[in-house]
């Protein structure tokens, strides 16, 4: 029989999951076989895994990611220079912990985008926050938030993601105004968050782009030097899959 003002109360103080777990006990005509901390123990690990579940659900809502891509889908097969190595150690992520960047460079079409996105899940699998921005679309965002005075929160709230991914880096020159936010993001971060940066361009290149030298030198020493690096060649993967 089940034990409604119980399973109420568990509901009340939002214990749902073990309000479900002790519902599916009451209903088995095997938990009777069970020790009071036996059924104990399922109640706990049933709420455990719902919260759990739910955090999850919540930082991939709050991440964006653009694609569905997960670590365990990495290709390995197409022939574009991606070590499994590094990509294995890249999936702890331990470097994301440690505040630092990771530059992934290749043409286009080669998977830099789903690789991001794959990394950026799975950081939110290990109980972290991510972000993903199109770098064009960084700039309009700010632009915005500066207009309707939401800049300085739009700003706090990129400092304190673990994981920031700018995608399309480079795809045009920088204005005044996006080096200055740029640089300021990357300073709030620096040594403290991490961030994925996606570009056609190589990286020696990167200075030009940016323009004005000093903040250019500035923005470089908090992105590239504590970064690790993948660089993807070879033919695109939009010509032999729908998936990168």
């Amino acid at each position: 029989m089940l034990n409604h003002p119980t399973i109420d109360k568990l509901k009340s103080m939002r214990l749902n999951g073990m309000a479900t777990a002790l519902i599916e006990q009451n209903q088995s005509s095997t938990a009777d076989e069970l020790s009071f901390e036996e059924r104990l123990g399922l109640l706990v690990d049933y709420e455990w895994t719902s919260r759990e579940n739910s955090r999850l659900k919540n930082r991939l809502k709050k991440a964006k990611l653009r694609h569905a891509a997960t670590f365990e889908d990495i290709d390995f097969q197409h022939p574009r220079g991606l070590d499994r190595s590094v990509v294995s150690r890249l999936g702890s992520s331990q470097w994301i912990k440690s505040g630092d960047n990771l530059l992934i460079i290749g043409p286009t079409g080669i998977g830099k985008s789903w690789l991001a996105c794959a990394l950026a899940h799975k950081a939110c699998f290990n109980g972290l926050t991510a972000l993903y921005l199109r770098v064009p679309r960084l700039f309009q965002d700010l632009a915005v938030a500066r207009g309707d005075g939401r800049f300085d929160k739009v700003l706090a709230s990129l400092a304190k993601t673990d994981l920031l991914v700018l995608d399309d880096w480079g795809l045009n020159a920088f204005e005044p105004n996006h080096r200055r936010d740029l640089l300021e993001i990357l300073e709030e971060r620096h040594g403290r968050r991490s961030t994925i940066v996606t570009s056609q361009l190589p990286v020696d290149h990167w200075h030009e782009i940016i323009g004005e030298p000093t903040i250019a030198d500035a923005i470089l020493d908090r992105l590239v030097h504590n970064a690790h690096r993948i660089n993807l060649n070879g033919e695109s993967l939009r010509k032999t899959r729908p998936r990168a």
